[in-house]
C-alpha cells in the first residue's frame, strides 16, 4: 500500500491521515495481528506532525476499531463489539423506563487527567480539566456512580448547578452541542471504594460503561464512566443487517 497525503488537498491532513489508516488495518497482516508501524516512523511516511497522527489514530482507537498498549504498539482490535443506533443522556433513559432518581453525592473538582482522558481529549503537560463526580440512583440508594472529565475547550467553570440536566448545561449555557457518543461497556470486580459508595460486597459485580461524548464537529467534550450495580443495567441494542 503506497502512504501518501496530498498536502494540498482543502481535505483536513488529519482526516486524509484517518481515511489512510481505515484502508491500511484492513490488509490481511493487519487483521492477523501485525502491530502497524510505530508512530515516528508513520508520520515521516506521511511527512505529518505526530500531533496529526495520534489525532487519527485516536479516533480508531475510540471506534474500537484500533487498541493501543504502551510500550507494544497499535494494532487491529479483534475483540467483537455492539453498538446501539440511537443515544440519550442517563437522565433521559431514566425518564423513558419511568425511574424516578435521586442524587445522593455531587463532587466538582479540578484534576490533571489520567493518560487515556489527556489522550482522548489530545491535551499535554500539566493542564487540569473539570472532573465531576455523581452518586445516583432510586429514592431507596444509589445504584450508579459516575466520573465525567470534560476538555477545557468547553470552559466549564465547576460553578455550574450540575442539578440541571448536563446536556442542557453545555447546549444552553456554552453553546456546545452533545451529538456523538461511542461507548464500551465491561464487567469487573467492585472495589473497596465501589463497594462502600453502591453499598456492596467486595468483589461483588459491577458493570463499566465508558462513553465518549463528541460536538457536531466531532470534537471530544466527555469522557465519562458509569460504574453500575450488575442487577440495575440492561443495554439494549438496536441494528439492521446491511444488505
Amino acid at each position: 500500500m503506497t502512504f501518501t497525503i496530498d498536502h494540498k488537498s482543502p481535505i483536513p491532513l488529519h482526516v486524509q491521515t484517518e481515511e489512510l489508516l481505515r484502508k491500511l488495518i484492513k490488509q490481511p497482516q493487519y487483521q492477523k495481528g501485525k502491530h502497524l508501524p510505530n508512530e515516528i516512523e508513520l508520520a515521516q511516511k506521511l511527512n505529518i506532525s505526530r500531533g496529526t497522527l495520534r489525532q487519527a489514530i485516536n479516533k480508531l482507537v475510540y471506534e474500537g476499531l484500533l487498541v493501543r498498549k504502551k510500550g507494544f504498539g497499535t494494532k487491529v482490535n479483534n475483540i467483537v463489539s455492539s453498538k446501539a443506533v440511537s443515544w440519550l443522556s442517563f437522565s433521559q433513559e431514566m425518564a423513558v423506563r419511568g425511574i424516578p432518581i435521586e442524587d445522593f453525592e455531587t463532587k466538582i473538582s479540578w484534576a490533571k487527567p489520567e493518560e487515556v482522558v489527556s489522550n482522548f481529549f489530545d491535551i499535554r503537560g500539566n493542564r487540569k480539566v473539570l472532573k465531576l463526580e455523581k452518586l445516583r440512583g432510586r429514592p431507596e440508594g444509589p445504584f450508579v456512580y459516575f466520573v465525567s472529565y470534560f476538555h477545557p475547550r468547553i470552559g466549564l467553570t465547576g460553578e455550574e448547578d450540575f442539578t440541571r440536566p448536563l446536556y442542557d448545561i453545555l447546549e444552553q449555557d456554552y453553546h456546545v452541542v452533545a451529538d456523538l457518543s461511542k461507548e464500551e461497556i465491561s464487567a469487573k470486580g467492585a472495589d473497596k471504594f465501589l463497594a462502600g459508595k453502591l453499598k456492596l460486597d467486595l468483589g461483588s459485580p459491577i458493570l463499566l460503561r465508558k462513553r465518549f461524548v463528541f460536538d457536531q464537529a466531532e470534537r471530544p467534550i466527555e469522557y465519562n464512566l458509569g460504574y453500575y450495580k450488575a442487577d440495575s443495567f440492561v443495554y439494549t441494542i438496536e441494528s439492521r443487517r446491511d444488505q
